[in-house]
Formats: C-alpha cells, structure tokens, sequence
C-alpha cells in the first residue's frame, strides 16, 4: 500500500505503515543489533543491561500506541512520560545523535516506504530532543 506522507499520523496510518507490531519488532530488533555493534552507540548500551528483552518489548509496546497502534505500552507498563523516564540517564548531544544513528540505519533496513522513513525520523527526532533536554548535561 502506497501512502502519501500527509496521511501518517491520522488514526493508524503510520502503525499500518510500520508493519504493525510484527514490523515494530523488526524495527526495534534492527535498532538494538546496531546499538550492539556501533562504537558511537558504546555510551548508550553501557546504559542498558546486558539483556535487552525487556526494554525490545517496552519501546516496541511504546512505538505501537504512539504511532496509532494498539496501546500496548500502557496496558502492560503503566503510563510514561518519556523525558521523565530517562532524566536520570547523563544524556547529551553525543547520547541523542547516537540513538538517532541507531534508529536511522534500522529504519533504513526496513521495507517501509521512503515518505514513511522520512516521516518516522523527523518523529523520533523530537523525543530523542526533549528526552536530550530533560537530561539538560
């Protein structure tokens, strides 16, 4: 299904778009393999344990209702205010661009449609500064 970038963002057009839970999974699996390997990511693994189930889980659940989806995040984990949750991590400009790198080449992995790639990053862009701003380093 081919869809116009001024659709995402209405009801469930870019939960569709990601591939629903199954295509989440691919995406957050993808951003975590990377958070694995990239030596601009070594910071912000060092902030993760060393299984990352749980937390593949947590932001697969939390993309799922923020992107249209199912609420998944909130059903099994209470609710979240996301620069809340990470003010106790030291992060920075080199933390924020470090996630960013991450999700930037798992989206690239995926068979979405190149609107909804460019779409889905200019998204998480925003958290990825607020969560940057909470942490005020």
């Amino acid at each position: 299904m081919s869809l116009n970038a001024y659709q995402y963002g209405h009801g469930d057009v870019s939960y569709q778009a990601a591939g629903e839970l199954t295509g989440l999974m691919k995406l957050v699996d993808a951003f975590y393999d990377f958070m694995d390997c990239l030596p601009e990511a070594e910071v912000i693994r060092k902030m993760h344990s060393d299984d990352l189930t749980l937390p593949r889980k947590k932001l697969a659940y939390f993309l799922s209702g923020w992107l249209g989806g199912p609420r998944m995040y909130a059903e099994n984990f209470g609710s979240i205010h996301i620069p809340a949750a990470h003010a106790h991590f030291p992060i920075g400009v080199n933390e924020r661009d470090a996630w960013m790198l991450c999700m930037q080449k798992a989206v690239a992995e995926q068979p979405y449609e190149e609107s909804f790639k460019h779409y889905l990053l200019a998204q998480l862009a925003v958290p990825a500064e607020r969560i940057r701003q909470a942490c005020a380093l």
